[in-house]
């Protein structure tokens, strides 16, 4: 067995429910405390009306603000701005991923005077000294893995260009992760099926990667059996808790194999085609994961048959198709099948349905990384990967 170091997690609470512990939680914490939320109103829900209730009895102050679209530099400036002055101790984001990266960046930044844009890597020149309020990620999609992750991922657009950058450091690791399932009872199916499938990503390529170890491939592979198991479910019928749960489950265990075992060469598109226009990051994942993969496979089949990651191919293989006794071969291209009728099955937009261009192909190619996929391409084979789901 090679060897693998294992980076720090949240304090877990998981399953239906939880989030009734977060008053209690807090209450030893802080005495002020920022709630970011998304688009929708903090009152309109029940399950949370109760949660500021339970946070009023324990003599909690609590300050609002809302992330309505992927967080931007100026909109964590903005937050950390207003709630600089307000003594804030802990910060608690309740929402998508987006809310998740928005409550991170805010809890990093609100001891800091500065920019968050300073900070960023590829764009800012400084690095982030780790200091940040108490932090509590509650999600209420099951996606990005964000509640188990120590990077922010902020958008940036402009003149000169867009990109989507993330703010890193390992204390920047929430403290606490409240996954309550009954959270996500409300996300409809659009979100379901692009968020589903960024944790479907997420975890196939961390089980796929080199960087990765007997600790990672383990979680990956039991993240991946419980979305092949209830993704659909959940798509179909928004109200079935089991899938539900299942799903939470299989999103907080992509963060934490991604964290610790990188990602590939759809996270690398997801950075240059989320920096060239407003697409949402699971969409972008989401609509790419099958073709990519099937690029992979057809790559490792012709040059590299003895790659790891065909063997963790041929596995992924026998999960997804429930069938014994074929070879490794056939194993592999019913992977290339299953992951594509998925994404079919769950009607992944395309991406020229949010105005992306053959023009733009060329220059997303040249700045897509290949992070932590198992095979590489040359920039025309990534933008025949595009053209397939433009």
């Amino acid at each position: 067995m090679k060897g693998f170091g294992f980076n720090r997690t949240p304090r877990i609470y998981f399953g239906a429910g939880v989030v009734s512990q977060l008053p209690s939680i807090l209450k030893s914490k802080a005495s002020r405390v920022l709630v970011l939320t998304g688009s929708k109103s903090f009152r309109d829900n029940t399950v949370l009306l109760h949660l500021l209730e339970g946070l009023e009895n324990e003599q909690i102050t609590v300050q609002f603000d809302r992330i309505g679209h992927e967080p931007s530099p100026e909109d964590i400036d903005r937050i950390t701005h207003r709630f600089r002055a307000e003594e804030i101790q802990a910060v608690v984001a309740i929402g998508g991923g987006s809310v998740l990266d928005a409550g991170k960046a805010v809890s990093a930044m609100l001891p800091l005077e500065s920019g968050v844009q300073d900070y960023l890597e590829g764009v800012g020149t400084r690095s982030h000294t780790g200091t940040k309020r108490f932090f509590a990620a509650i999600p209420t999609t099951s996606g990005t893995g964000s509640e188990a992750t120590a990077n922010a991922v902020l958008s940036g657009h402009g003149p000169s260009g867009g990109f989507k950058r993330s703010l890193r450091h390992e204390n920047l690791v929430p403290d606490v992760a409240i996954v309550d399932p009954e959270l996500t009872l409300g996300c409809p199916p659009s979100i379901t099926a692009a968020s589903g499938m960024d944790a479907l990503t997420q975890l196939i390529e961390s089980y796929l990667s080199g960087k990765g170890g007997a600790m990672t491939d383990a979680l990956a592979y039991e993240g991946i059996l419980h979305v092949h198991r209830s993704l659909v479910k959940a798509y179909d019928d928004g109200g079935d808790m089991e899938a539900r749960s299942d799903m939470a489950y299989a999103a907080l265990l992509s963060g934490i194999s991604l964290s610790n075992a990188g990602l590939g060469l759809v996270h690398g598109f997801a950075s240059s085609v989320g920096g060239s226009g407003n697409i949402p990051h699971g969409v972008i994942c989401g609509t790419l994961m099958g073709v990519v993969n099937k690029y992979n496979i057809r790559k490792i089949l012709k040059e590299n048959p003895e790659n790891e990651a065909f063997e963790k191919y041929a596995r992924l293989g026998r999960l997804f198709a429930e069938k014994e006794g074929k070879s490794r071969v056939w194993y592999l291209e019913y992977t290339m099948y299953h992951l594509e009728e998925l994404t079919d099955r769950l009607k992944l937009p395309r991406l020229g349905t949010f105005g992306l261009l053959e023009s733009q192909l060329a220059g997303i190619a040249a700045l897509t990384e290949h992070k932590a996929n198992p095979v590489r391409f040359e920039a025309d084979i990534l933008k025949a990967m595009l053209r397939e789901r433009l």
